[in-house]
């Protein structure tokens, strides 16, 4: 977790920021986290997240000109 900023700043830095959904989840994080290190999303568990990856993969689709 202490470096999930810093992955962050690296795939802005490598300028492949928008073309990746990230994700974080699990125990010790919380949404309230995820905001803060400028995640797309956050799953507590492995069935919400299935369920969050497939609604922010549609929501980028629909964004894409077709």
């Amino acid at each position: 977790m202490p470096m999930f900023k810093a992955n962050m700043n690296a795939l802005e830095k490598a300028g492949i920021r928008n073309s990746v959904i990230v994700m974080v989840g699990g125990a010790p994080v919380t949404q309230e986290y995820a905001d803060a290190v400028g995640a797309d999303g956050y799953a507590a568990d492995a069935s919400q997240t299935v369920k969050r990856a497939k609604s922010l993969l549609h929501e980028k689709r629909a964004k894409v000109p077709a």
